[in-house]
């Protein structure tokens, strides 16, 4: 009876420590993420207005942003034309 106890507290604590090791990883994943968008906008900042960092040091990074470079044209082609698309509800003759 006590052993049975045991086991299913011991199984309890072994499924919460898991969940909580789960969730803290997908929080340090998304924290990445956006750290990473971050570094890409203070590289990139110049093409939003932002000012940026020395050109030299810029050019030495570019290197480590090349996946972010793929991701930023991947999304520039997806992105469709929001405005043209309210516009074309509106039938103006």
């Amino acid at each position: 009876m006590v052993k049975k106890i045991i086991e299913d507290v011991s199984a309890f604590l072994k499924g919460f420590g898991s969940a909580f090791k789960q969730q803290s990883t997908e929080y340090i994943e998304f924290e990445e993420r956006e750290l990473e968008n971050v570094f890409a906008l203070i590289l990139m900042g110049a093409f939003v207005g932002i000012p940026s960092p020395p050109t030299t040091l810029v050019v030495r990074l570019m290197p480590h942003m090349v996946r972010e470079m793929h991701v930023m044209q991947r999304r520039a082609v997806d992105l469709d034309d929001v405005f043209g698309e309210i516009a074309g509800m509106f039938d103006i003759d």
